[in-house]
């Protein structure tokens, strides 16, 4: 199954076959991407004009049970479906480097706000909220689709702002950039110039490539590094979600790259919604006043429970909870009427210990 939106009930168990096996890909710039304990200089602060905060009025996913399979990880189950290790361990009393037993059934909570820039798209056009770490595609004016991804980290971030898609390429061969030769250089492995299609490559099997930037949107061949803040600026997708939408993509469409870590809705049944992301660039002085300035232009603030609104800024879970004061539970899943996440195609053809670089 494709990563698509259905209208469909919570809760039910997805079963999934386990992952095939093959030999472990070539781990590029694990350390350096993985491991880094300090960021090298950050570059200049983009000079892109702040686009207004809005409310938003849509989310996306839902309540979830998927069993463990052969080969399965807390973190490569959280990359597939869209959400945090720690919060996919805590929502099932595990610690985080917990050991999965086949079989064994997990809950899962993939919860998203979908920016209210997204209502100013193009009818067919493409949206990526880099500290969501979530794409977003619209066909004719419908949200069609909805995968967690990969962006850049804090030193090679993804450029913000709106691109037009100028490349679509399978089994594109991996022209390293000289600063990655360099970065593989410093950290003492083989510099690679060029890395041929197949398995070792790290852009997986297709390629978007967005006008202005040498960055595009692709595959992987470690599905594990999805729903992370690790690329080289790049933006990442699960093999099974790219291909979907590389067969609808078409050179020319609209890419919308934004950076909104809070993001706050207001559902048809005049629910309350919130999600807080971590601010990886250091972009917004103040999560908590960013929400209170959406709360009271829209005039929510005495509808909404700060209790709750600090804590998630606390926390930063990444997922939409309720914050409507006086209401029990913070589920923020909308009705069966609602689009909502499909789960995830099988996991194959990827090791979770695979690293990428790109």
């Amino acid at each position: 199954m494709k990563n698509r939106l259905e209208i469909g009930t919570h809760g039910r168990t997805a079963p999934r076959k386990p992952l095939a096996t093959r030999r472990i890909g070539l781990a590029l710039l694990a350390a350096t991407s993985f491991g880094a304990t300090a960021f090298p200089p950050a570059p200049p602060a983009d000079t892109l004009p702040k686009r207004p905060a809005a409310l938003a009025h849509t989310v996306v996913g839902g309540i979830h049970t998927v069993m463990a399979v052969p080969g399965d990880s807390l973190t490569l189950i959280a990359a597939r479906w869209g959400v945090g290790v720690i919060g996919l361990a805590r929502a099932n009393a595990l610690p985080a480097d917990a050991r999965l037993a086949i079989g064994q059934r997990l809950r899962i909570e993939n919860i998203h706000v979908v920016p209210a820039s997204f209502d100013a798209l193009a009818l067919d056009a493409i949206l990526v909220n880099v500290p969501q770490k979530m794409l977003f595609e619209r066909r004719g004016g419908v949200l069609i689709g909805a995968y967690p991804v990969a962006v850049g980290r804090r030193s090679r971030r993804t450029p913000l702002g709106d691109f037009e898609i100028d490349l679509k390429a399978t089994d594109k061969p991996w022209i390293v950039p000289r600063s990655i030769q360099e970065e593989l250089r410093q950290a003492g492995k083989p510099v690679l110039k060029v890395v041929p299609p197949g398995p070792e490559n790290p852009l997986g099997r297709h390629w978007l490539g967005l006008s202005r930037s040498s960055c595009g949107i692709h595959g992987t061949n470690a599905p594990a590094s999805i729903y992370s803040i690790t690329t080289h600026g790049c933006i990442r997708l699960h093999p099974d979600d790219v291909a979907a939408l590389f067969a609808r993509a078409r050179v020319d469409d609209p890419v919308t790259i934004v950076y909104e870590p809070v993001l706050l809705a207001v559902l048809a049944d005049e629910r309350i919604c919130l999600e807080v992301h971590a601010d990886a660039y250091g972009r917004i002085p103040s999560a908590l006043m960013t929400i209170e300035a959406l709360a009271r232009a829209a005039d929510l603030a005495d509808r909404i429970d700060w209790k709750r609104v600090t804590a998630l800024v606390a926390e930063k879970e990444g997922i939409a909870r309720n914050v409507t004061r006086g209401e029990p539970g913070d589920v923020c899943a909308e009705t069966s009427l609602a689009p909502r996440l499909e789960e995830p195609a099988d996991l194959r053809d990827a090791s979770p210990a695979t690293t990428s670089s790109s």
